[in-house]
């Protein structure tokens, strides 16, 4: 539900209370004062719940709804029997030992391709204190997957190994570019000592396999967006027979990023971009009310460009009913013909986190981060990482 929709909603809640003292009123003597307020009373628990009914009502534009397939997730776990040897620590590293979540998603040969941050059981134990590593996995359905041995995109000896080394690599979201390539926007993590630096990173391939880096996004501009800290890169796409690719929208590309408050970026070439406004914030009393940042490759569809985010409750003039620092999934409406135009914006998250395996792990205050999305076999799957901890898919039919 819209705001526009929500202020219409309360409106006409307000409308049948009216009413409803009215006809209460006219009818004061035919009956006694208990019959009158039970009467009030009656419709003014309908008139609620016809607007709590409103308030969970997605709106047209919305994709989903998505729900957990039965018996099914998480669909990838910490896996200590997964070894490669770390150019950078220079011996044997179990890459994905510890925990395996936030991935994007991709549809390769008929396969469903997940590339998932994975952290080693390196550093200290807390949250970051390891270093990441992004794996692939594949599966023939959607929902059962294989992984491969080694991961495919890490911190090396290369020239973003200042950049990446000890934090690693974070966090990917994967588009397809009309000629079959993938460009993977990430988070390269600068953990070196005091220094605390995360940035957003590209990277390209052809087979999702073999990356080739193109290092921080913002970088070329120079000045403070240089060393700016930013993260969570959502180019716009559009669907084309089943899949969605990177999108050259008003002789432009687009991304949504940004912690904290969402921006928008365009580029030439999906390598360098630039920054743009920002056009989406917090909202106190929400479940976006501490931070939004963006999830999955936003989509161009016939109603807008549909941007599903995550959004932090705040610990305090927070959402009530979530737990403060809980993950949930939000979705917002831009205009195609102004992409920094907001047209709409979910009122309630449409997914949070509500499964075991969504609350229990190195971040329990519950998280269902949402990041892959793809149509598959005639339906959408939303892949999220869970409490920073599993990867978990949703389904719904488009």
């Amino acid at each position: 539900m819209t705001t526009y929709e929500y202020k219409n909603t309360v409106s006409e809640f307000s409308g049948w209370l009216r009413v409803a003292l009215a006809t209460a009123w006219r009818r004061r003597g035919t009956g006694g004062i208990a019959n009158r307020i039970a009467f009030v009373m009656a419709l003014i628990l309908v008139a609620s719940g016809r607007l709590a009914q409103g308030d969970n009502q997605s709106s047209p534009w919305e994709l989903g709804p998505f729900v957990r397939p039965a018996g099914i997730n998480p669909v990838i776990k910490p896996d200590s029997t997964l070894v490669f040897d770390c150019p950078m620590a220079g011996h044997a590293a179990r890459w994905a030992a510890l925990h395996t979540f936030n991935p994007a998603a991709v549809v390769k040969d008929g396969r469903v391709c997940v590339l998932f941050r994975a952290e080693d059981d390196s550093g200290a134990m807390a949250i970051g204190g390891h270093t990441s590593r992004i794996g692939l996995a594949e599966s023939q359905d959607g929902l059962h997957f294989v992984s491969h041995a080694a991961p495919v995109l890490f911190p090396a000896v290369d020239e973003q190994r200042t950049n990446e080394w000890t934090g690693g690599c974070e966090d990917p979201r994967v588009v397809e570019t009309e000629v079959g390539n993938y460009v993977m926007t990430y988070t390269e993590y600068d953990r070196d000592g005091q220094r605390r630096l995360a940035r957003l990173g590209s990277a390209s391939s052809s087979d999702l396999i073999h990356w080739t880096k193109h290092g921080p996004v913002f970088e070329k501009l120079g000045g403070s967006f240089a060393n700016h800290y930013c993260k969570s890169g959502a180019i716009l796409t559009r669907l084309v027979k089943g899949r969605l690719l990177a999108a050259k929208h008003l002789n432009k590309y687009w991304m949504y990023w940004g912690e904290g408050e969402i921006r928008l970026a365009s580029s030439d070439d999906l390598v360098s971009w630039i920054p743009g406004p920002v056009v989406l914030r917090t909202r106190a009393h929400k479940f976006d009310s501490d931070l939004v940042e963006a999830g999955p490759p936003a989509l161009l569809t016939d109603r807008g460009i549909v941007l599903i985010y995550n959004g932090k409750n705040a610990a305090q003039n927070g959402d009530s009913s979530l737990n403060a620092g809980a993950y949930s999934g939000g979705q917002a409406l831009f205009d195609p013909a102004h992409p920094e135009k907001l047209l709409g914006r979910t009122e309630v998250p449409f997914y949070k986190p509500e499964a075991d395996f969504e609350r229990t792990g190195q971040y329990g205050a519950g998280t269902t981060f949402l990041e892959g999305l793809v149509t598959f076999h005639g339906q959408w799957l939303l892949y999220y990482g869970c409490a920073d901890s599993y990867v978990a898919v949703a389904v719904s039919q488009p």
